[in-house]
């Protein structure tokens, strides 16, 4: 039985990111440096630029269009438009901008990327071929394998591995080419020479994606090693719960050979160097030029769902919400990760100021996929933003019924319940899930401040409270909010003196904050400076706080801190100090 745990690697070293950033990127700028804009193409350009910036693509597009109207060669405005389009994802509209562009004699990256995208897709590889002759390009690494593909697709083996072998001798480019090459044996029918190369046995360990082991557990199961492949899929998706790899796990165990699903075609192999150069750039090139890449993936394979949810996270990220719901919205309710999806429409929904909605599209997935604890657990979590903590522990409730055992990573769920509970006024089950959640995670800065800062509030257990919290400060020294608790401990406990030390720093660490500034007035005011309270005090008004803390704040400004504490039936600071 082949070992696997030393030959396989999931994260890609940073000197091979920055080196594919830098082969990648394109070196045609978009913003003006040139040309010289008349008065009345000013404003419409002006306008597609600020909608670029702010990565409206739909208001961009229309503007620039505009801009093409009145001046239709200008090559700043055509490329600008057909990168627009492109990352909008309307690719049938970019095409007859960067066919103009070719007319013209301009060179654009994404404008090639279009035109051999749409080559690829008529299955016209001599088209493409026959472009790279002609000089066009977008970075070594893609023209490289996407010729290499090229040649697959017209039959021509030989020069493909041979294309192949060179990426990989492109500096920081050897795992891609490798890879691309083991897919493209695997695709006909050379599954022991794919294995040599995902296995590291032909040329050392590799470092594959996601979809990589895949490939190798599928190549794997037609080379009739299930044992082998479920060793893999173990190895790599260890607590992995998800329907397709569970699917995947119980056909290896009853014998059934998994079809090689990874690349059916040429142009599978295409959109497989898109996706994987996308995949790649996303943790290091900006989420604009990034999508590019993933669009094209798209484009060529719309049943790509990795493709897909790729392209919506990095509309999150430009936080083009509502476009990155339309492209969740495409997967499947089939598809093995329909749930990870909707996971991410709803959270899209969420940002785009629908909660209702997300709480929907949650709620339903709960239904579809009630055995997965992370559907109720985010649905808990949307909940408790929420405060509805009640539907909010009920969800965390159903999550953790799931868990066969807890593990160390689920120890969130237990905090989470926890803080609902606690909100709920259930305080005893609340502490028993903030103490569940250390066990699993012993030391963990955020469950310990919050249970310490529960405690203090509540007067009880103040000496392990006060070791709690100086724990979590110890891990977390620049975190405002865990700074906050020790000061506000030590504070309950008469300490006015030790706590300002802390409470001005935390105010330091987290300057808007209006709770940290309402502390840090309560303490002031407790070590004789009343002025500076005072001010403090006004400050958290400023910082919008919650309306009882609100009522809170201005009767302190009313009447003094000592008074408000009578009001409400404790002893006055003066009181608790003994003067």
């Amino acid at each position: 039985m082949t070992t696997f745990s030393a030959r396989y690697k999931f994260e890609a070293p940073l000197h091979m990111i920055r080196h594919l950033k830098i082969l990648a990127v394109s070196t045609l700028a978009l913003a003006p440096s040139g040309p010289v804009f008349s008065e009345g193409l000013a404003g419409a350009y002006l306008a597609a630029r600020q909608a670029s910036i702010e990565s409206d693509y739909e208001a961009a597009a229309r503007y620039f269009t505009m801009a093409l109207a009145q001046d239709p060669s200008n090559p700043v405005l055509l490329d600008s438009a057909v990168a627009t389009y492109l990352g909008l994802g309307e690719l049938e509209s970019a095409l007859p901008i960067a066919r103009k562009m070719r007319a013209d004699g301009l060179e654009s990256q994404a404008g090639f990327m279009v035109l051999i995208a749409n080559n690829i897709a008529a299955g016209d590889f001599d088209a493409v071929l026959n472009d790279y002759k002609d000089g066009h390009r977008i970075g070594p690494l893609v023209d490289g394998l996407v010729q290499s593909w090229a040649l697959v697709g017209k039959g021509q083996m030989t020069e493909a591995l041979t294309g192949f072998d060179d990426v990989t001798q492109i500096r920081g480019t050897r795992a891609f080419g490798l890879y691309h090459k083991a897919l493209a044996l695997a695709l006909v029918g050379d599954y022991e020479g794919a294995d040599k190369i995902l296995s590291g046995e032909a040329n050392g360990p590799l470092r594959a994606t996601r979809s990589g082991v895949i490939a190798h557990i599928e190549i794997l199961s037609q080379l009739e090693r299930n044992s082998d492949a479920l060793e893999l899929l173990d190895l790599i998706f260890e607590g992995n719960t998800e329907p397709g790899i569970a699917e995947m796990r119980a056909a290896l165990e009853t014998g059934e050979t998994l079809p090689f699903t990874q690349v059916s075609s040429a142009q599978d192999g295409i959109t497989e160097v898109f996706f994987t150069v996308a995949s790649v750039l996303s943790s290091e090139a900006s989420p604009a030029y990034t999508l590019l890449y993933s669009r094209i993936a798209g484009f060529l394979s719309p049943d790509h769902e990795e493709a897909l949810l790729l392209t919506a996270s990095i509309l999150e990220r430009l936080e083009r919400y509502e476009l990155a719901t339309e492209v969740y919205d495409q997967v499947p309710r089939d598809s093995f990760v329909y749930h990870i999806a909707e996971l991410g429409r709803s959270e899209a929904l969420r940002n785009s100021g629908k909660p209702d909605a997300a709480i929907e599209v949650l709620m339903q997935l709960a239904e579809s996929h009630n055995k997965l604890p992370i559907v109720h657990s985010t649905l808990g979590d949307t909940l408790r933003g929420l405060q509805r903590y009640a539907e909010a522990t009920e969800a965390y409730d159903r999550a953790i019924a799931l868990f066969e055992e807890p593990e160390r990573d689920q120890w969130i769920a237990f905090y989470s319940r926890g803080i609902t509970r606690e909100r709920e006024n259930r305080w005893d089950e609340s502490e028993a899930d903030f103490r569940k959640a250390l066990e699993l995670n012993p030391g963990q800065p955020h469950v310990l401040n919050y249970l310490g800062y529960s405690l203090v509030e509540q007067q009880i257990k103040l000496d392990e409270a006060l070791a709690m919290i100086e724990e979590a400060v110890a891990a977390r020294p620049d975190d405002g909010y865990i700074v906050d608790s020790l000061a506000w401990a030590l504070f309950r406990l008469g300490r006015y003196e030790e706590a300002i030390v802390h409470m001005e720093r935390a105010a330091e660490l987290a300057p808007v904050d209006p709770i940290v500034s309402d502390h840090l007035g309560d303490v002031l005011w407790a070590v004789g400076r009343t002025r500076e309270s005072e001010f403090q005090w006004r400050r958290a008004m400023s910082f919008d706080p919650e309306e009882k803390d609100a009522a809170r704040i201005l009767r302190k400004l009313e009447i003094g801190l000592d008074a408000v504490l009578l009001e409400e039936g404790s002893e006055a600071l003066f009181v608790a100090n003994g003067d």
